[in-house]
């Protein structure tokens, strides 16, 4: 009994290693995103429709392969899922086209903050005082790194109400994610997803254009933007969320999801490696205390040992998890 105790936390504990690394991966191809779309030509709102329906096929074919098949029941319990992210990716959008990019990444930078609130009393996950300091200093780590890489973009309230929003869509989608993954398969999960994401984009943007919104637009991709949409999808897209959906199942929410935070880091410094854009002091300054206090925290619960004076449970019922 002993033994297969011992053995099962061994085994539980590599898959969480895993799930850690899945994350931190993921972080990065998410991260290298803004630099493909500074080369789309086509309207946003029309391209997020594009990439999605791809997504949906690229879905359809490893469901094909591996000879399974989406089921009614399966649909039904994940659709919502894919509303939260459809709006998302909607929303954000059109937030970084709207307001200025340091605004939309601050308030972004929230999300990690409601989703290990939510995860508390959803999943009675638990963090220590440190994790908390830690969190609070890859926030402050964040918006150094935007305020850093304020351009001539100006703000904008629709647009800092549309990031917002985001990041509440977000954080329901991130929650909802790792309570639909207690019983349904990756695979089936994000198949479900990216075709209810797809539908709810489409039904936006078919709506935008019939009003006129500039980001919205209903023409075919041409020529490279073909390129940039498949990568995309396949990638961050089809790859990207497949492996954070398949973590949920093994890492804490709070803790995949404050990982994620390295994106803007790595979105700037790949900008000044690819596109030779030049990296202000607030954003070298910004993305050490990002990449220092998210190694912090990774490293300390990659190990698995708690820190007893530190560790505080944040739930009434610890049978929440």
């Amino acid at each position: 009994m002993t033994d297969n105790t011992s053995g099962s936390t061994v085994h539980n504990m590599e898959r969480r290693s895993l799930g850690i690394a899945a994350v931190s991966f993921t972080t990065v191809v998410w991260g290298l995103v803004p630099l493909i779309l500074k080369e789309v030509r086509m309207p946003t709102l029309g391209f997020a429709m594009y990439r999605l329906w791809v997504g949906v096929a690229i879905y359809a074919l490893v469901l094909l392969v591996t000879g399974r098949r989406l089921r009614w029941g399966v649909i039904k319990a994940c659709a919502l899922g894919g509303v939260f992210f459809g709006l998302d990716v909607s929303l954000t959008f059109n937030a970084f086209q709207i307001t200025s990019v340091a605004n939309a990444t601050i308030i972004g930078a929230l999300a990690p903050v409601f989703i290990a609130l939510g995860a508390v009393r959803m999943f009675g996950e638990r963090l220590g005082r440190r994790d908390y300091l830690f969190m609070l200093l890859s926030f402050a780590g964040v918006a150094l790194v935007a305020i850093g890489s304020v351009g001539s973009a100006d703000r904008s309230t629709l647009g800092d109400a549309l990031a917002l929003a985001s990041t509440f869509s977000w954080t329901a989608y991130w929650l909802f994610s790792k309570r639909a993954r207690r019983d349904v398969s990756a695979l089936e999960y994000m198949a479900t997803v990216m075709l209810v994401a797809a539908a709810v984009v489409t039904v936006l943007n078919v709506a935008g254009t019939a009003i006129g919104i500039p980001e919205a637009g209903l023409r075919p991709p041409v020529g490279m933007d073909w390129l940039w949409i498949c990568v995309i999808a396949l990638i961050p897209g089809a790859t990207g969320h497949w492996l954070v959906a398949w973590s949920h199942g093994h890492v804490e929410a709070w803790l995949a999801s404050l990982i994620t935070q390295c994106q803007p880091v790595v979105g700037s410094v790949a900008a000044w490696i690819v596109l030779d854009e030049t990296l202000a002091p607030l954003v070298i300054a910004g993305g050490v205390i990002v990449l220092a206090a998210t190694a912090a925290i990774v490293v300390k619960e990659a190990r698995g040992v708690p820190d007893a004076e530190d560790l505080e449970p944040l739930s009434p019922d610890p049978s929440g998890g």
